[in-house]
């Protein structure tokens, strides 16, 4: 019988966490049901007592989540605990997930304590945590550069307190998998009550080794694995959840160890944290990557056309790479759309889905089939935006390689008043991005500029990305549609939203 091991994602905390991937709480939701659906078994909605804006997203994915935990992390603080239980309560089995570093370089130069401090820090964080909810993961920080005798001792006494789950961090990616192997043999031996706990890890990818540390302590008995979607996070990133959990599947005799994933939400997935945060997954990325069932060798083709299993270990299928798909047109009724939201795991109100029958039958006029992955960039661009400060409604572009400088005219809603401007440029996107700057009053520096198309085809959406810098913040926007200077503006304004809710939110954390 194959053991079961505890997915514990925390794309919406750490992921989150990293450059660029930052959420609003609408998105942060969706997110949210889309890993339910994939079937992970925990979801670190976030850090509650970082920010005004983070409490209310982990309260809102805790009301909203029906089977999965929810956990919220916090230092070992009264204050961050207190915080966190505040945001996660209301969840179907909340989880305080609470951490304290104990590596002997952490412990000097970033705490300031001596060992016994640390030891006592632990007993009082966990004591305090479990009065609150029994369902508390410690997480000893730095474990991987921890000594072991120590690090055992600070395990037993957060066990002792009433941990449930015991998590042992790569925080820098340090590890290497033989060696992280032996650290969680090592405790699974020396803690005299280990048994009592689940013991976890966190493995970062600063040396490219999270997953194949996180299946080294999995195969030395660690029961959960904490991982996040595409293996963003922090640095380098995390262990990707693909890559960990298609490796126990597709290596299933290997391991003896199965999870509640539903591995064909595994594409599906990876496609809305990309759109959501504006970052095209890479084409060499395993499991998920556009080259990953790619076949282009005379001879790896030949294998595959004579038996698949030639050269691919697992199929697109089982990844959810491919499925019946359902073209829609501008034929396509609202039940037709509705079903087909349903099928991606959109979940609207009736309002909503009359909104996206209409975006798609406008789109349609622009192209002739309406495919997933439209639909998909249609719903993040008309239901899950911001609420707007400024609006696009209408460009003109004048360009070419003629003697005349590139102009650009658009007319946009700023608070809702309409206002109209035309400037020059370089080229057609800096006429549009010079315009849009003129218009809003703002200066924002444009770090990255991407262009992708959503599927192909000559008639493709043009999906952009951009990120920009003004006053020291940062923001990604993205924005799509059949004309990639459209989707250009559509992009710029969607930062420049968020650089004005982050503005909103930090005025409102003065008063």
């Amino acid at each position: 019988m194959s053991e079961r091991v505890v997915i514990f994602d925390t794309t919406l905390r750490d992921g989150e966490q990293s450059p660029g991937a930052t959420m609003n709480q609408e998105e942060k939701i969706r997110l949210a049901q889309q890993l339910e659906k994939l079937g992970v078994d925990v979801i670190e909605a976030g850090f509650p007592a970082a920010s005004e804006g983070d409490f209310q997203a982990v309260k809102a994915i805790a009301a909203t989540v029906k089977n999965a935990q929810v956990a919220g992390l916090c230092r070992a603080l009264e204050s961050d605990i207190t915080r966190a239980f505040d945001a996660i309560k209301g969840a179907v089995n909340p989880r305080i997930h609470t951490f304290l570093a104990t590596s002997p370089l952490h412990m000097k130069h970033k705490l300031n304590k001596e060992p016994a401090q640390v030891l006592d820090m632990i007993e009082k964080a966990v004591r305090f945590a479990v009065n609150l909810t029994p369902n508390v993961e410690f997480s000893c920080e730095d474990a991987s550069r921890s000594e072991r005798d120590f690090l055992a001792v600070a395990v037993e006494k957060a066990i002792a307190c009433g941990a449930t789950t015991i998590n042992i961090p790569d925080t820098v990616g340090y590890a290497q998998p033989q060696e992280f192997y032996d650290l969680i043999k090592f405790l699974l031996e020396k803690v005299p009550n280990a048994k009592k706990a689940i013991f976890s890890v966190h493995c970062h990818n600063d040396l490219g080794l999270a997953a194949a540390n996180t299946l080294a302590a999995l195969s030395a008995g660690a029961r959960q694995a904490e991982v996040t979607l595409c293996g963003i996070g922090e640095r380098a990133g995390n262990a990707s959840l693909e890559e960990v959990v298609m490796a126990l599947k597709t290596r299933a005799h290997y391991y003896n160890l199965e999870t509640g994933v539903s591995s064909t939400q595994i594409f599906p997935s990876s496609r809305l944290l990309s759109m959501i945060i504006g970052q095209p997954i890479p084409p060499y990325k395993p499991i998920i990557g556009g080259n990953a069932f790619a076949h282009e060798s005379g001879i790896h083709q030949a294998g595959v056309l004579k038996c698949a299993e030639t050269y691919e270990i697992m199929t697109p299928q089982s990844v959810g790479r491919a499925g019946n798909e359902m073209v829609l047109g501008k034929h396509s009724g609202r039940n037709a759309v509705k079903a087909r939201l349903e099928e991606l795991g959109f979940n609207l109100s009736e309002d909503q889905v009359t909104q996206m029958t209409d975006a798609v039958k406008n789109l349609a006029d622009k192209k002739k089939h309406i495919y997933s992955e439209d639909v998909e960039a249609l719903v993040l661009e008309e239901i899950y935006r911001l609420p707007d400060k400024y609006r696009f409604r209408r460009l003109s572009v004048v360009s070419g390689n003629t003697a005349m400088q590139p102009v650009a005219a658009i007319v946009m809603d700023i608070d809702g008043e309409e206002k109209q401007l035309s400037s020059f440029g370089v080229g057609p996107i800096d006429a549009v991005f010079n315009t849009i700057s003129q218009l809003t009053g703002r200066s924002p520096v444009l770090k990255q500029y991407a262009v992708n198309a959503v599927t192909g085809g000559t008639d493709a959406q043009g999906e952009v990305t951009v990120r920009l810098e003004e006053g020291g913040h940062k923001s990604v926007g993205r924005g799509s549609d059949g004309d990639v200077i459209v989707a250009s503006a559509k992009a710029f304004i969607n930062a420049l939203n968020r650089l004005a809710k982050k503005e909103e939110e930090r005025e409102c954390a003065r008063l």
